[in-house]
């Protein structure tokens, strides 16, 4: 789409969430929608937005709807100024760890296949799914020594959500089959698969890191991880993942549906981000230990071992040991409301499991990469998270 163009009218499904409301952000600043409409189900003033976001998810923009039904699709798909939405952002789906089958099926693969097929039956220009790393299967050390797994690498997700990710991945693919030569509509999409996305405000993986860290900072112990220094927990800053969403779905507006890229063999609509700082537990733990002045390192692997074949009580027994201390640190900070985060942890955010990808595809065909100083992980960056925290009122 050339700069002479209308610029695009875009919808966000899951505008409120972490990456929507970062992506929201990005389009405001950047001048790049002729009008944005946010849907989520969670009420503004309920989703802990801070102030810089005022703009962009301003309440003329938002809607509240669910978008796995059917009943709400024409509402949603109706823009106030545009004749149609031409980009189209899934950022909704459900993205809390150890949950049911049922709930990831209803409110992850069903909202990613209502949306691809209402993009499809209106030939929205471009339809952007956000996915996960987690559906490779854990790489061998010569691809990890080769760049990380590529879009066409072994599937097998290791999380019960990967594997609901995946699955809505291939229903979007099934109705872009579906569609293909039909007079009844077209799908043009790109699929994200994302590593650990972190940036300011992030109440998911990093939220808990650095909550046990400021415990283990309060307490003076070693914060200690489980499994090798040299396990791959590849990250982005969720910027990053913006401003490649936003080249994503150009990409797939401007790719005719015949183009050679889009065979499976080639990687066809997929496309992984991550950041080029390979990040592993051990430059993580390092970060840690240079922002809060504590003694990090790792678990042997006798404890390791047993840790895997008993990571309930193991997992059990880091919940009793932090959470303690960090109600007190609350209480004595003054926080009468806590915010969304904490040192709470679940067992399938401990997996024994390396997320090592290969962004080159992206680069390539989306003329995508990190924004300066925003490469890899560094103290400067995961600090500015803190500051985030501070900011909010949420950190003691």
């Amino acid at each position: 789409m050339g700069e002479e163009e209308e610029k695009p009218a875009v919808l966000i499904v899951g505008g409120l969430g972490f990456i929507g409301r970062w992506l929201a952000l990005y389009i405001h600043e950047n001048k790049l929608a002729s009008e944005v409409r946010l849907v989520d189900k969670v009420l503004p003033q309920l989703a802990w937005l801070a102030p810089e976001f005022a703009e962009a998810c301003s309440k003329d923009k938002f809607m509240q709807a669910d978008a796995t039904r059917e009943q709400s699709l024409a509402k949603i798909f109706t823009p106030v100024k545009a004749t149609q939405y031409t980009f189209v952002f899934n950022c909704g789906g459900e993205t809390r760890y150890s949950q049911l089958d049922s709930v990831y099926n209803v409110r992850s693969v069903e909202l990613s296949r209502t949306l691809a097929r209402e993009c499809a039956r209106r030939r929205i220009a471009a339809f952007v799914e956000f996915s996960t790393g987690v559906v490779y299967k854990s790489p061998s050390n010569s691809t990890i020594s080769a760049g990380g797994c590529t879009e066409t690498a072994t599937l097998k997700p290791w999380l019960r959500m990967a594997q609901h990710k995946l699955v809505a991945e291939q229903e979007i693919g099934r109705i872009r089959a579906e569609f293909t030569n039909s007079d009844e509509g077209e799908l043009h999409h790109a699929i994200l698969r994302l590593p650990l996305t972190y940036g300011e405000y992030d109440t998911g993986w990093l939220n808990r890191v650095l909550c046990l860290a400021r415990v283990y900072q309060s307490t003076g112990e070693e914060m200690k991880w489980l499994w090798s220094k040299d396990l791959r927990i590849n990250t982005i800053h969720v910027l990053d993942v913006a401003d490649a969403a936003w080249k994503a779905a150009k990409w797939a507006y401007k790719t005719p549906i015949t183009d050679p890229d889009l065979l499976a063999e080639n990687g066809g609509s997929v496309f992984n981000l991550v950041d080029e700082g390979d990040t592993s537990q051990a430059l993580l733990a390092s970060i840690i230990s240079q922002l809060f002045h504590i003694e990090t390192g790792f678990q042997g692997s006798i404890i390791s071992a047993f840790a895997k074949l008993n990571i309930d009580s193991v997992i059990e027994d880091v919940n009793e040991h932090v959470l303690q201390p960090w109600a007190e640190l609350i209480a004595a900070k003054g926080i009468t409301r806590p915010g969304p985060i904490g040192p709470f942890m679940e067992k399938e955010l401990v997996k024994d499991h390396d997320l090592c990808m290969s962004a080159a595809r992206a680069k390539r065909l989306l003329g995508w990469q990190c924004a300066p100083g925003r490469e890899k992980i560094s103290v400067e960056n995961i600090g500015a998270v803190v500051k985030s925290y501070e900011k909010m009122g949420w950190w003691p």
